[in-house]
């Protein structure tokens, strides 16, 4: 069967349909930079013609904002844009997702009667198959988020598919969803739709100009360097698809964007014998990891294979992506899923095989947001075969990012400064994409982890650890048990435990939360991240009491619970700060907020050669010492009583721990347990560790990881950034109250918000189950 489709392929591989289909037409707001001066000045200057760089466009410009200026080194939409499959899906396994794809949706239904321009937008819905229990369960999941926040969707059955799509073979399947009100559009038209509507809105577009580089001065974007010359700017956005990393790398100051390109296959197919309908649904079948959607009466049909193939890992250039080269072996397992599902198509002539780069990240999360490193420099780009679904929600949430400070929603999930300069080796990024891209379409169970990537960053206790069986999971590039496997279990059976149920390693978490309660666990912690903030004077103490919300002019040796407010007042990080001298401050934040954490600080901190600050994250170890007998094994190895008489809560003292002096003692644990956070200089880390382990086997110490520390804090609620708190959540509303001083003597960023919040009344809060 395979066989006699690929002969007739191979037939009709020159039909016109596909040309037709892909053309791409330049308006008359156009302007060629060979015919037309670059302006020499510009309040922002975007890079990138297609859907991401027209949606940013007509955001800003809709916002008000004059003097922008779109570059295009090929011709407008004639990149990746170009080559969408246009399939408009809300179904995402993510919030923010779903929120960034219904705005699209009702964009694109509209601009049409804004701009005049046909974008072939029709409502088609879409039916995502389930051929396991597992599937449908995940399917409920992304059902119930999708309800909760407005959009029609439902669990349907078999015999409701064949209904909705009788072509269809439902003979393999549990169930299904439906979301009905889901659209196919063409891509390429939305782009120079929007591309319009901002032009109307004066903004500037010259196509076949390239951007060769970013000029930056003191830390700020100040222009760019164009093959047509220089055009001055305080903004920048890099919307530049699968050359956003190499762009990124070319400035004077080097913009870290991890992104990758892989090849992606859909095959287009004439009519059927009797027409597909224009509205009949989009299929995605996960479970055979292929896509279907109606084209000109015949299917549009592609997939996420396991196998991908990256490309352009050397950085190769290409100004409009041609389509690259057919490639039926490759292409042959997703095209037997198709003809399972629809055996109907066994006969029907193929127009072509499309080839066409995706850009795709190290977490399947696009990155948007300004760059940790150069004021003023804006990304939106890495779609993960999205693009069309993000396109006008993710240009409306940059574009309110870069007018206001902010965005309305809640968007560190998507934030480029998640990352750092360790997750974009050429290496990392071509391993990762080859991971992430069979990924799109694999079983989403809590819990999982990559598995490409590995090992870049460590505690010197790694190999310790590992060999008295720790499981691992990585955050932030840096290794972290999650658990220790016991001589007796199957390792194996629980490495592939992936259920939704009780997973196997449950009674194992269970017995270390057991032992933190009752007895003395050890947890490494070194992934936190850690600051030192010092100066000659006062200027460390003042700079910090206007970042923080709680008051840190306490005594030497006293640790302050407190977070980093936006203008909203909403945390921006979540951290504990220790009082190391009266000019030196130690500041314990989340693993993922390094790149964050330090980004802010460093925008606010004044030039003064007088402060310093410091990341420390990598001289030392952190190790948890957390259980009602953790004071005996300190006690015995140290020879200073640590009982909260002698040493209280909130308190840090350094000392020596066995023959190692300078360890940083804390009594905190993060989790509400008593206990103590031990900050170990690298060298003398296996040393403590080992002498902690010795003199706590009369206690009944063990290892224990992050599932019995999450266990444990959930308990207490103790909330995390990141996980419970955000950028919206503020201390009011999360029974923080205690950690915010407005009365302390001095403003601090977020003081106005939340009076206003206090005299309103808080209407919301954060609740614990």
């Amino acid at each position: 069967m395979f066989h006699r489709l690929l002969s007739v392929v191979r037939r009709q591989r020159n039909g016109r349909g596909w040309q037709k289909w892909s053309s791409v037409r330049s308006g008359a707001f156009v302007a060629e930079a060979h015919s037309v001066a670059l302006p020499a000045e510009a309040h922002v200057v975007i890079c990138g013609g297609g859907i991401m760089g027209t949606s940013v466009a007509y955001h800003l410009s809709k916002m008000g904002w004059k003097d922008i200026v779109l570059l295009e080194q090929g011709r407008l939409a004639a990149g990746s844009t170009r080559f969408c499959a246009g399939i408009l899906s809300t179904a995402r396994h993510l919030t923010i997702e779903q929120k960034m794809a219904d705005y699209s949706n009702k964009l694109y239904h509209q601009l049409e009667q804004e701009t005049g321009i046909q974008t072939g937008y029709i409502r088609t819905g879409s039916i995502f198959l389930a051929q396991t229990q597992d599937r449908l369960i995940s399917l409920k999941r992304v059902n119930s988020r999708l309800n909760v926040i407005g959009i029609p969707s439902e669990i349907i059955s078999p015999r409701k598919v064949a209904e909705l799509h009788p072509l269809l073979n439902v003979h393999d399947l549990v169930g299904a969803m439906h979301v009905p009100e889901d659209a196919v559009v063409s891509s390429a038209d939305v782009a120079l739709a929007l591309a319009s509507a901002a032009s109307q809105n004066g903004v500037q577009i010259y196509d076949r100009t390239s951007i060769l580089h970013v000029m930056v001065r003191k830390g700020q974007v100040t222009g760019v360097e164009t093959d047509k010359g220089q055009i001055q700017c305080q903004y920048f956005v890099n919307c530049a698809g699968q050359w956003a990393y190499e762009l990124g790398l070319s400035n004077e100051e080097p913009v870290s964007i991890p992104l990758h390109a892989c090849e992606h296959f859909y095959l287009l197919t004439r009519p059927l014998e009797t027409p597909l309908q224009s509205n009949a649904p989009t299929i995605v079948d996960a479970d055979g990891r292929i896509y279907i959607r109606n084209w000109q009466g015949g299917i549009l049909s592609g997939g996420f294979e396991k196998n991908p193939k990256p490309i352009f890992t050397e950085g190769k250039n290409q100004l409009e992506i041609q389509n690259l080269q057919e490639d039926w072996d490759h292409f042959e397992p997703l095209l037997s899923s198709l003809l399972r599902r629809m055996p109907e198509l066994e006969a029907l002539e193929i127009v072509k095989l499309v080839n066409c780069p995706e850009t795709f990240t190290p977490d399947m999360r696009c990155l948007m947001g300004e760059s940790p490193s150069v004021q003023g420099y804006f990304v939106l780009a890495g779609m993960n075969s999205a693009g069309l679904s993000f396109g006008g929600g993710a240009g409306k949430y940059l574009a309110e990012w870069m007018v206001h400070g902010y965005p309305s929603e809640n968007v560190w999930e998507l934030d480029l400064k998640r990352f750092g300069a360790l997750q974009s080796s050429r290496t990392f990024l071509r391993h990762r994409v080859m991971e992430v891209m069979p990924l799109l379409y694999d079983l989403k169970v809590p819990r999982w982890d990559f598995q490409t990537g590995r090992q870049l960053r460590t505690s010197p206790l790694y190999d310790r650890l590992d060999a008295q069986g720790a499981r691992w999971m990585e955050k932030h590039g840096f290794e972290r048990p999650k658990y220790f496997v016991p001589p007796d279990k199957d390792l194996l059976a629980l490495e592939q435990s992936k259920t939704f149920y009780k997973p196997d390693w449950f009674d194992i978490v269970e017995s270390e939360v057991k032992c933190c309660k009752e007895a003395v666990c050890v947890i490494d912690m070194s992934s936190f991240t850690k600051f030192e903030i010092t100066s000659t004077g006062d200027q460390a103490l003042e700079v910090l009491q206007y970042l923080f919300s709680n008051d840190l002019d306490v005594p030497v040796g006293h640790i302050v619970h407190t977070g980093m407010l936006n203008q909203g007042g909403g945390y921006e990080n979540d951290c504990s700060i220790a009082r190391l001298s009266k000019r030196s401050f130690f500041m314990i934040s989340p693993t993922d907020q390094q790149v964050h954490c330090w980004a802010w600080l460093k925008k606010y901190m004044p030039e003064d050669s007088n402060l310093i600050l410091e990341d420390v994250t990598w001289k030392y170890t952190a190790l948890n010492l957390i259980g009602p007998r953790a004071v005996d094994v300190l006690s015995e190895l140290s020879y200073a009583p640590m009982t909260p008489d002698h040493f209280p809560s909130l308190f840090c003292k350094e000392m020596s721990v066995g023959y190692a002096n300078g360890i940083r003692v804390m009594s905190m644990t993060h989790t509400g347990e008593p206990g103590f956070m031990l900050y170990i200089p690298i060298e003398y880390a296996l040393h403590v560790y080992n002498e902690v382990m010795s003199v706590g086997q009369k206690y009944g110490i063990r290892n224990a990881g992050y599932y019995a520390l999450r266990s444990l804090r959930i308990e207490k609620f103790f909330a995390f950034w990141g996980q419970d708190l955000n950028t919206l959540t503020t201390p009011l509303e999360c029974g923080r109250e205690s950690r915010v001083k407005l009365d302390k003597g001095m403003d601090f960023i977020g003081r106005d918000a939340l009076l206003s919040s206090e005299m309103r009344g808080i209407v919301q809060r954060v609740a614990g189950f």
